[in-house]
């Protein structure tokens, strides 16, 4: 078990680290480099979608697998930052997190309308929860996939790069602040493992 926590912390920090590298990659071609925000746009993607591919192949060294969540947002990273580069459109990165919380927010709102918890199947094992915790859990993430697409959409098609890239890390604190609010629901419905049986 610690071992297991000691990895999915490593990789909760190699997903974070690529988010900083873009950032910081952004930041520096700004700042240092004074380059214009659509040439500090197109480096830091070429950034991002090496730290994507490191982040990918963490995660299966760490776990012999790739969980559903980490796989679904670094694939979504390497084809929306290789059609960035490829069609040299910084706002194809941009809109990568319309579409990818879009299309979670689907899938999630989606499966409730079938009687389903589409959440306990993208987490895989992380925990154990009764069936009105991951109806729950579902909603809550459907709807804030939900408006993490609309404020995006919003951003980025009437802000600067600059205030996108800042927004872009705003939105992983939001994240986090959201995870974190989660725990007192998730600890409400976890189910406890049950004690082993004694052999007499």
């Amino acid at each position: 078990m610690a071992e297991a926590k000691q990895n999915s912390n490593l990789r909760q920090a190699i997903d974070f680290g690529a988010l900083v590298a873009f950032m910081g990659t952004y930041l520096f071609s700004r700042v240092v480099q004074k380059l214009d925000s659509t040439d500090a746009m197109f480096q830091a993607t070429w950034v991002l979608v090496g730290a994507s591919i490191i982040a990918l192949l963490a995660g299966w060294l760490l776990e012999k697998r790739l969980a559903p969540m980490p796989l679904f947002s670094g694939l979504f990273a390497l084809v929306f930052g290789t059609l960035t580069l490829v069609f040299h459109d910084p706002n194809l990165l941009k809109i990568k997190i319309t579409i990818q919380n879009l299309a979670l927010s689907v899938i999630l709102l989606g499966s409730l309308a079938f009687n389903k918890a589409a959440f306990k199947y993208l987490l895989g094992s992380a925990f154990h929860l009764t069936d009105e915790g991951w109806r729950g859990l579902t909603l809550r993430y459907g709807l804030f996939f939900l408006c993490v697409a609309i404020v995006n959409e919003t951003i980025w098609r009437t802000q600067s790069d600059d205030f996108w890239v800042a927004f872009r890390g705003g939105l992983w604190v939001a994240s986090a602040a959201f995870g974190i609010w989660q725990v007192f629901f998730i600890m409400k419905h976890l189910i406890k493992d049950e004690e082993p049986e004694q052999n007499t």
